[in-house]
């Protein structure tokens, strides 16, 4: 059995691979052989001391990880890893697009390393003192790249997964950052659409994010859970094993789901939110009796049984008096917090897969009305 699950498997996955110069590289980006993506682009925020390092380490001849393609149908290669460093390279050469607009990058300059301090403010081009002599260009450009080409024949699904295996250990890129990727490669569109939620000013003002959150995209990842969560039984909770591989599974499922009602789901995200945005950035938070108001950070829990109590009652919070809600709404948070069910599945230790099926129950008996 394990011999024939593996040898079905690898013959899902095509491959080929070969080093190329970065002068190469540079005609066949300019030729658009090569396409990043201007969403991918969105998550290239190397800082200048590890675009540094990076230039260093070509330099002197240092080895670096193969960069990972997809081939598609017309022989275009598309990135699946290696985003950053060939982003870097390009942009130091003054070849990178923005790829929304076309326009190019302005090239950038770099920072001392450990090795090379005269790298300080150097340039790949120009006139300045600081700018490479045309020997170093020269041995730049000839300087080999390892590229790992993931063929046409492949199954469709193979160039996200490898995505997902190279990243999803790594500290630089957060667990939406890949997702977002694999939606990037699996489905754009319905990525345009998922996306376009957590710019909604309803769900804005219900996210006591911090900026580090933002940037990487966690607030994203809560509107992910948020359709996720809303569309999977609680017979299906029960038997995940890893939330973060879970919700990537799930998110990948209705983006191809071509039933998936976008429609019908916004607008029950709009409702919802419309409904929270009442209590604002308390709604996520512990309510204290004692103090009479929201106190400590943003709980994901509380976050799981509200947003999955109020979508289940949506019709019954939508014919209150809007002068009602924020009152009754502080009332039910506040009893969500003395739950005894919820205290019990929401605290320190408490796994992702205990907690999340026993969010929907408990957060629609205590956000139901009448």
């Amino acid at each position: 059995m394990l011999s024939e699950e593996v040898e079905a498997n690898r013959r899902s996955i095509r491959s080929d691979g070969y080093a190329m110069s970065i002068g190469e590289v540079v005609n066949l980006y300019r030729d658009k052989d090569i396409q990043i993506r201007p969403e991918f682009q969105r998550l290239f925020r190397w800082s200048l001391e590890k675009q540094s390092r990076l230039i260093e380490s070509i330099l002197l001849d240092i080895p670096l990880p193969p960069i990972f393609v997809a081939q598609r149908d017309d022989g275009v290669w598309e990135v699946v890893d290696g985003l950053q460093r060939l982003s870097t390279i390009l942009q130091f050469m003054g070849e990178l697009r923005n790829e929304a607009t076309g326009e190019l990058e302005p090239s950038s300059q770099l920072y001392r390393t450990k090795y090379l301090p005269s790298l300080e403010g150097a340039t790949y081009s120009g006139d300045g003192s600081t700018s490479f002599p045309p020997s170093l260009r020269i041995h730049f450009k000839r300087a080999r790249l390892d590229f790992r080409i993931i063929l046409r024949e492949s199954d469709d699904a193979v160039k996200y997964e490898v995505f997902d295996r190279l990243n999803s250990g790594g500290a630089p890129t957060s667990p939406q950052e890949v997702r977002t990727a694999q939606l990037l490669m699996s489905s754009p569109d319905f990525y345009t659409w998922l996306d376009a939620m957590r710019s909604s000013s309803l769900f804005i003002d219900c996210a006591p994010l911090t900026e580090r959150q933002r940037s990487e995209q966690y607030d994203l990842e809560l509107v992910t859970r948020f359709f996720v969560l809303n569309m999977t039984s609680n017979d299906e909770l029960r038997r995940f094993s890893e939330m973060d591989t879970f919700l990537t599974d799930r998110i990948l499922e209705i983006g191809r789901d071509s039933s998936f009602d976008r429609s019908l789901w916004k607008q029950l995200f709009e409702d919802v939110f419309g409904v929270l945005s009442r209590m604002g950035l308390d709604v996520f938070r512990k309510y204290d009796r004692v103090k009479e108001r929201s106190v400590g950070a943003f709980s994901v829990s509380a976050y799981e049984a509200v947003v999955l109590g109020v979508s289940e009652n949506i019709e019954a919070w939508k014919q209150l008096n809007p002068a009602d809600v924020e009152g009754l709404l502080r009332e039910r948070v506040a009893a969500l917090w003395e739950d005894a069910e919820f205290k019990r599945y929401s605290g320190a230790g408490i796994r992702a897969t205990q907690r999340a099926p026993m969010m929907r129950p408990t957060g629609t008996r205590i956000f139901a009305l009448g």
